[in-house]
């Protein structure tokens, strides 16, 4: 049998003083609380068997794979299928009371379990679903490191263990900086673990005026 380990990396928390969904737009990165739980993520990865690093293309992503790419030395292939799910409030300041006055954001939110507010679920799914097998066979018989977003990693779970993809967003388990690792036996998915490497940060972040995003 060949065992093969996929860890999906959330990026670190974003410098986003105003609050906006800022989804794909490009120039949000990192806060420092951001890097420093980069820096944690690297090194809870520290000595595994990692050969191949695959990452999203927003800058929040490429910065926190910056650490483990120190760690492990290993060029990195930036792959636009792990990229943030695609929102059509992005640059907006959103909040649900906003969406109650406003009748123009009705529309959007016809349809919770499409979600019909931005990139359907089962095409995020479909789209992780390829990144991730060609960074298994990237890696067959070690481990492959994704950053990516946090709806695109929930989505991947979901499907790798057989849930709804229709969900409350305040119950997804995907932390910031958070790793989600999926071990493939023979290329099928035989387990699913998650850590935070970044947990003592996240009291910090709620204390400063930086807006974690997705």
């Amino acid at each position: 049998m060949t065992r093969t380990t996929v860890h999906l990396v959330r990026h670190g928390q974003v410098f986003n003083p105003t609050g906006v969904i800022y989804g794909r737009l490009p120039d949000y990165h990192l806060s420092d609380t951001g890097r420093a739980m980069a820096d944690l993520v690297a090194e809870h990865l520290r000595g595994r068997d990692v050969v191949h690093l695959r990452c999203s293309p927003l800058e929040r992503a490429q910065e926190t794979m910056e650490p483990v790419v120190d760690v492990f030395g290993l060029p990195v292939t930036t792959d636009g299928r792990v990229i943030e799910a695609d929102n059509y409030l992005e640059g907006v300041k959103f909040t649900l009371g906003r969406t109650a006055r406003r009748p123009q954001d009705w529309w959007l939110f016809r349809n919770a379990l499409r979600p019909t507010w931005g990139e359907p679920y089962r095409e995020i799914v479909a789209r992780m679903r390829l990144a991730i097998r060609d960074a298994e066979e990237a890696a067959r018989g070690h481990e492959a490191v994704i950053v990516s977003h946090q709806l695109p990693i929930w989505m991947a779970r979901c499907d790798a263990e057989g849930r709804r993809l229709a969900h409350d967003p305040r119950r997804r388990q995907c932390n910031l900086a958070s790793v989600t690792s999926l071990t493939f036996v023979d290329g099928r998915v035989a387990a699913v673990d998650y850590a935070e490497p970044a947990a003592e940060l996240y009291t910090l972040r709620r204390t400063r005026k930086f807006v974690a995003g997705a």
